[in-house]
């Protein structure tokens, strides 16, 4: 449905308005590729309306389909990797404007999906790496979660027990680990504070927080928070200006 304006602005909007279409383009940006990936960032879509929005995509431009072996990927287009700048800052701009969270917000699928996205295999240990979650607050079906990096490289996120040893166990509040990851609560802060409990060697504990590297938009935080804090006070109804 057009907006019957010759607008640029309303004319892009007849592309990006629709629900979750922004956040397709956002997990291709962030490197999904396949169907299931892009999925697994967006676990509360169908899949039947990921299909639709796919190919509403291709029509306007902004994903090209092609074919690898078996399978089908997806690709932004030169019109679609020219979002990227627009899609970094819709971010930015969540991080000031629209930080808080409900508890509908929170998801455990979506949270280890962008976590394990963002691991920094250079600074893991040699071998096979296992990183178990358990969200003390979440019901039992999705309360655990595994990251497992193999000794190659490959990161994968599990909902069921791999059958490997875990070489750091972290147990939190859903919420607590969320704000860790969006650079809200510190790890520091949130060991201190016995919000998140760590169990495994010694090493492995205190190498974790460079091991899961945090949001793209967690810096931001702190930049935020710094400007709060470096603001003049507002004068009060009694303040003389100089």
């Amino acid at each position: 449905m057009g907006y019957g304006q010759f607008s640029p602005i309303a004319k892009t909007m007849e592309v990006l308005d629709e629900t979750w279409t922004v956040l397709i383009i956002r997990e291709m940006v962030a490197g999904s590729h396949h169907f299931n990936e892009i999925r697994h960032g967006l676990p509360r879509m169908s899949t039947a309306l990921l299909s639709k929005r796919l190919r509403s995509l291709e029509r306007t431009g902004i994903v090209v389909r092609r074919a690898e072996g078996s399978r089908t990927a997806y690709d932004l287009t030169p019109g679609g990797r020219a979002l990227e700048p627009v899609i970094q800052s819709l971010g930015e701009w969540g991080v000031q404007w629209r930080s808080e969270l409900g508890d509908d917000d929170l998801d455990p699928h979506l949270l280890l999906w962008d976590i394990h996205r963002n691991i920094d295999v250079a600074a893991l240990p040699e071998g096979r790496v296992v990183l178990a979650f358990t969200f003390t607050d979440v019901e039992p079906r999705t309360r655990t979660w595994w990251i497992v990096v193999s000794a190659d490289g490959d990161v994968d996120v599990c909902d069921v027990d791999p059958g490997h040893p875990a070489t750091v166990r972290m147990s939190s509040t859903l919420r607590t680990m969320v704000d860790v990851w969006r650079g809200q609560l510190s790890w520091s802060q949130a060991l201190r504070s016995e919000r998140l409990h760590l169990s495994g060697a010694a090493a492995a504990r205190h190498s974790l927080p460079r091991w899961l590297m945090l949001s793209p938009f967690a810096a931001l935080v702190d930049h935020r928070q710094e400007r709060a804090s470096s603001s003049p006070p507002t004068p009060g109804p009694d303040a003389s200006p100089r």
